[in-house]
């Protein structure tokens, strides 16, 4: 193991977990508190149209790209929620379907860039570079900023909306500013765990901790820890497997979450529903 810690690829794959499990973790809290989960799929499946914009434009790293495209389906679903009538679930399925429609489109334009594609769909952290990993690093240092200067009314926010209006907090900025990191913390991560498993990364770690506790606080602290653990432990254990890295980071997130079900099934019966 430290000879493998040694080389800069796994260096630089976990210091992206490092960077990306923690911060996803902390803004899946208010995810599944406000039940988008769905947002940060539809998210992560826009980034196919930036894959293949970024391939189509020249890009070896096409990164910006799908940041743009991401913040472009992010900035298009809150625009369609204040002016229209559509319903959340709605707008979202609209999105996702025509983003990856265009994303599919537009590979047919280059085939030659298909053998490419798995490390999108899929993730290969292994292969990400240092550009890479600073950003991951300015994204999460934005997470955890905003999560810390504006807990009250985040979670006043996810409570209830409209009591968050009533009560003065500035709602729409709120829910652009929660909206724009949770795009960038998302279109990130796709390096990491590709766009068919990102959201295992924004919902699995507040997922489990919300079965142990129940205050804020407390949920806040041990989704950190959790989206530490699943991510930095699914990258030490992919490489020595043998096993594609995306998928190992989130069965390492699903057995903890299967963990932490089982240690509160144990700790008290179940509740009963009325």
């Amino acid at each position: 193991m430290p000879d493998l810690l040694a080389e800069p690829f796994m260096q630089r794959a976990l210091l992206m977990a490092l960077a990306l499990g923690p911060a996803c973790g902390l803004l899946g809290v208010f995810v599944t508190a406000r039940r988008m989960s769905f947002f940060s799929d539809t998210i992560a499946h826009a980034a196919l149209s930036g894959v293949a914009a970024g391939f189509l434009a020249g890009f070896d790293n096409p990164t910006l790209p799908v940041l743009f495209f991401c913040l472009l389906v992010a900035v298009t679903m809150l625009w369609l929620r204040e002016r229209t009538r559509l319903l959340n679930d709605t707008i979202m399925a609209v999105l996702l379907s025509v983003s990856v429609a265009m994303g599919v489109i537009l590979l047919s334009l280059q085939r030659n860039r298909w053998a490419e594609l798995d490390k999108y769909l899929l993730g290969d952290v292994l292969s990400v570079g240092w550009q890479d990993v600073a950003m991951a690093a300015g994204a999460s240092l934005a997470v955890s900023t905003m999560v810390v200067a504006f807990l009250n009314p985040l979670a006043l926010l996810a409570a209830h909306e409209d009591l968050a209006h009533v009560s003065g907090a500035r709602v729409r900025l709120l829910n652009y500013g929660f909206v724009i990191l949770l795009t960038l913390a998302v279109s990130l991560s796709i390096r990491a765990l590709g766009i068919l498993l990102v959201t295992s990364m924004v919902v699995l770690p507040p997922a489990a901790a919300r079965l142990l506790v129940g205050s804020l606080r407390a949920h806040v602290l041990l989704t950190i820890s959790i989206g530490l653990v699943g991510a930095v432990g699914g990258v030490l254990l992919s490489y020595p497997l043998n096993l594609p890295t995306g998928p190992t980071v989130t069965m390492t997130f699903g057995t903890l979450f299967l963990a932490s079900l089982l240690a509160a099934r144990f700790r008290s019966p179940a509740p009963s529903r009325p």
